[in-house]
Formats: structure tokens, C-alpha cells, sequence
């Protein structure tokens, strides 16, 4: 797949307004170029169920689908890849099991994480928390936009900036050689997550 700019996490921890396949639907209306599902809490099939509800959204409407920790999810929804943390299954193995037709994003929040994932088999950093961020019970320590800047000058590897990100920061990021921005809460929390989806879109197609 072409690596999106504009990666949309969809939610139902920080809002039951909305379920995360209606989340993907309105995200994708507003312009999203990559959903990612993600649910930290809940058992495995209950994960399954909604994922898979996200995945039929996803495909009906021709948009790659990663999803977030676990890759026996991504395989038994055919999913377009997985995102990883420092925590989940190791990379190598999941190229190994997933094959090279499966993008695998990782997650970095230092320099030190950066040069430790740079030569594994992966297709994009998502590199923060660049700004301050409730989405995360333990956070790790903000990295703000001048170590975000170092790291795009360290990799060729495509770098998503992730957690905090506003639509008045998007400018900022972009500037910095972030090639993407992944977003949450700004728009699953939104009033309209649609309408939200697409000021991100229209910020990001002003700039690149």
C-alpha cells in the first residue's frame, strides 16, 4: 500500500459515543487515508468481533486497515498490516509470520528506540508522544518537535508522528519531515468526527 499521511486511530475508550466501525466510516469520509483499529481493553474474540466489523467498513470502502498489537488479528482479517509496540510480538517474528505483504508500523519514543528498530523489517516509525496526551495510562516522556525533527533526519524510514496532535500543530509536525501524523482523540472525542477528520485532511493537503 501507499503509506497515508493522515492515519486515524479509531476508539471506544475515551468516548461510547460511537463504535469503532462507524468511527473508521466517518474518518473516512472526512478524508482519512489509513484506519487503524485499536482496543486495548477486552478479550480477544470481543476484539475479533469489532475488528472485523471495522475491517468489512475498511474494504467496502477501499482503505487499508492496520491494526493495533496483534497480528493474529491482522491475519484472520486479511487486514492491510499491524502497528507494533516495544511490548507486542517482536518484529522480526512478525515479518516472519506475516510475510513482506503486510505493512508493519513500530512504535519509538526516544532517539535510543529509533536506532534499536532502524534495521528491523519494518515500514514506518510512529515516533512521539510529541505533544501531551491523555490516551495513554503511562505515558511515555514527551519527545516535543525538536527531537521529532532529529529523528526524521536520522532514517529514511517514513516517520508518523503520533499522540496530541491538533489540527493547529499539523503545520508544525509536517515541518519538522514527519511524513504522516496518526490521530486519536482529537477526532473520536470530536463532536463530529467527520467534520474534524476532514480539517485535518484539508490542513494536511495545504501543506505537502
Amino acid at each position: 500500500m501507499k503509506l497515508g499521511r493522515l492515519h486515524v486511530l479509531t476508539d471506544f475508550h475515551f468516548q461510547q459515543q460511537y463504535t469503532h466501525q462507524q468511527l473508521a466510516y466517518y474518518a473516512i469520509q472526512g478524508g482519512a487515508d489509513v484506519i487503524q483499529f485499536r482496543q486495548k481493553e477486552g478479550s480477544i474474540r470481543h476484539k475479533y468481533h469489532e475488528a472485523k466489523l471495522t475491517a468489512e467498513i475498511c474494504r467496502s470502502e477501499e482503505k487499508p486497515l492496520l491494526i493495533d498489537d496483534h497480528i493474529d488479528l491482522a491475519l484472520a482479517l486479511e487486514a492491510t498490516g499491524v502497528h507494533l509496540g516495544k511490548s507486542d510480538f517482536p518484529i522480526a517474528d512478525a515479518r516472519r509470520v506475516l510475510g513482506d505483504g503486510y505493512v508493519i508500523g513500530a512504535t519509538a519514543n526516544s532517539i535510543k528506540d529509533v536506532k534499536q528498530i532502524m534495521d528491523l523489517p519494518i515500514d514506518y516509525i510512529g515516533f512521539g508522544p510529541v505533544y501531551a496526551s491523555s490516551s495513554k495510562a503511562k505515558p511515555a516522556s514527551l519527545q516535543g518537535i525538536d527531537v521529532l525533527r532529529q529523528v526524521c533526519k536520522m532514517t529514511t524510514i517514513p516517520v508518523i508522528a503520533i499522540s496530541g496532535i491538533k489540527v493547529d500543530k499539523v503545520r508544525e509536525v509536517f515541518d519538522a519531515g514527519a511524513y504522516g501524523i496518526a490521530v486519536m482523540t482529537a477526532i473520536t472525542t470530536a463532536e463530529d468526527p467527520k467534520a474534524e477528520t476532514e480539517r485535518f485532511r484539508n490542513e494536511i493537503d495545504r501543506i505537502v
